[in-house]
């Protein structure tokens, strides 16, 4: 009869309480990890990498194409060949590496100790293990007011800085024009009285004991607009969520990760959408990520692009009329305001959010048309 009970157990049963499945179960088991393995093979694969030297070529018409599938069915794309130099790449990573160890890691350690962290015992949930600091670029820097950095690591930063907001605007103009939006539309959305913001955080993920109790950064969407990543080519530990599954983002060497954020989901209508994302802590190995924000101004006001909200409506013109009362419909606010909801409801579905900006939206006055010329 014991034997007729443990056939049955839930695979991941046998390794929780530490039994020995039989011969058959453990076959099994061998066929269960092989075939996760092979998914986890094929996500990876199949995970969008672009060329950006290829716009320039006569292969421009297909890599528009790839990143219009990107952001249409992935919300993330890592670029290759972006214009920032390995060298310039490699400063900020050892930099980075050194103020860790030098300023931060000491403090990381005492944190841990002081939370009992490392002998945990229930999973986790009001928290995240990693390390981090704040830069702020736009509409005013903040580089010379953070302690701690020596001179070269500023100016390397402030160097690294100036070519992600280029290569930023570059990418919103190549979504402009695979949504069919004038050149610019998107910038100027972003800019408000002031321009945009553009903040970088600076994150190190160390080694964790628990990691199946305590992530390194817990599940969520990005508030803001465009997402620009550099992340350690070596430890792993980034994932996105895509057809109910977790999906390895791949660590590259010199590449940059884009994800978009919630403010493009509302101005492309739903085209493209902000995508659930966590980072898992690893028991080996501190990973590196450095993840610039190029959000919109505090004042702007975020609404779907008249545009775009014209060419649903076309598109559904063949459908009934109880799904296009199902289609969802986006609220304009100013962006300070969901930046304020946000940050009390970061770990949450994003659709209650825009819910409740709707609320507010009667109180949002739109600005001019915007205007790219």
């Amino acid at each position: 009869m014991q034997v007729i009970q443990t056939l049955f157990l839930p695979l991941n049963a046998y390794k929780l309480h530490q039994l020995d499945p039989p011969l058959g179960i453990r076959k099994e088991i061998k066929r269960d990890l092989a075939g996760r393995e092979r998914e986890r093979e094929r996500g990876m694969e199949s995970f969008p990498v672009i060329n950006l030297e290829k716009l320039d070529s006569e292969e421009r018409g297909v890599t528009m194409e790839l990143i219009k599938d990107a952001c249409e069915n992935w919300g993330f794309f890592e670029l290759v060949n972006h214009g920032i130099s390995h060298e310039l790449m490699d400063k900020v990573e050892k930099l980075t590496k050194e103020h860790y160890k030098k300023s931060m890691e000491q403090r990381f350690k005492e944190l841990v100790a002081s939370k009992a962290l490392e002998g945990v015992e229930t999973e986790i949930n009001d928290m995240d293990w990693e390390s981090t600091f704040y830069l702020r670029h736009l509409p005013t820097s903040n580089m010379s007011e953070i302690p701690d950095l020596e001179d070269d690591y500023r100016k390397v930063m402030k160097e690294f800085a100036e070519g992600l907001e280029k290569l930023a605007e570059q990418l919103l103009d190549l979504l402009c024009e695979n949504l069919g939006l004038e050149k610019g539309y998107l910038k100027k959305a972003f800019y408000g009285s002031k321009g945009p913001t553009f903040g970088t955080k600076v994150s190190n993920y160390p080694p964790c004991p628990r990691p199946e109790l305590i992530k390194g950064l817990r599940a969520h969407t990005d508030a803001g607009g465009l997402i620009l990543l550099f992340q350690d080519d070596k430890v792993s530990g980034l994932q996105l969520l895509k057809d109910g599954q977790w999906v390895d983002v791949p660590p590259m060497c010199h590449s940059i990760v884009i994800n978009l954020g919630d403010q493009l989901e509302v101005i492309t209508n739903g085209k493209y959408k902000s995508v659930m994302h966590r980072v898992i802590a690893q028991t080996d190995g501190t990973r590196m990520s450095i993840a610039s924000f190029y959000n919109p101004g505090s004042d702007a006001v975020i609404y779907p692009a008249p545009t775009l909200v014209a060419k649903n409506k076309e598109d559904q013109t063949a459908v009934d009329s109880d799904d296009q009362l199902s289609q969802v419909v986006y609220p304009k606010f100013v962006f300070e305001d969901y930046m304020k909801l946000y940050a009390g409801l970061k770990f949450q579905a994003k659709e209650p959010r825009f819910e409740a900006m709707k609320t507010m939206a009667s109180t949002v006055t739109l600005s001019d048309p915007i205007v790219t010329v």
